[in-house]
């Protein structure tokens, strides 16, 4: 099965609309938003033909985010611990990276996927594969906005650069 990750969309619709785009045409069966999405227009952007789970960014402080969320996906608040596919997943927006180490660091996870740094990773530990998709290209960040897919048979992450 392949997975879709996302992070730090910030309203951004051009790109949101280009990473369901992305994750259509990869034939991704469930999408993880690890927050930051911002406001319910562009949460809708996201009912799709896949399961969609989102968590909470510092940025989601809109009253409607998460009964708009709710209408076609799952919004888990702060963090969710997820089963896609027999993978043992956590999504969490990453403001505390005590809390990713913790994540990561407990061995109870498959993969750990978070955002808030908008920075992409991939790094494994102790047998737990730690990963954010990036998000919106600033400074001391990303060049360019990213989501990756995850295939849960070959355990093959793949980055995709999108552009409005």
């Amino acid at each position: 099965m392949r997975i879709g990750l996302c992070s730090d969309t910030h309203d951004d619709l051009g790109l949101a609309r280009a990473a369901v785009e992305t994750f259509e045409t990869a034939g991704v069966e469930t999408v993880i938003h690890c927050g930051d999405v911002v406001a319910p227009f562009t949460a809708a952007v996201f009912d799709g033909d896949f399961a969609f789970h989102a968590v909470r960014g510092n940025n989601d402080g809109e009253w409607a985010l998460a009964e708009t969320i709710e209408e076609f996906g799952s919004y888990h608040g702060e963090s969710a611990a997820l089963t896609v596919d027999g993978v043992e997943i956590a999504a969490y927006h990453g403001t505390s990276e005590r809390l990713v180490d913790a994540l990561v660091g407990c061995g109870e996870y498959d993969y750990v996927v978070r955002g808030h740094t908008h920075q992409r990773t991939h790094e494994e530990r102790d047998g737990t594969i730690h990963l954010n998709p990036g998000g919106l290209a600033f400074p001391g960040a990303d060049d360019a906005y990213h989501v990756a897919t995850l295939d849960t048979d070959t355990g093959e992450v793949t980055f995709h650069e999108l552009s409005r």
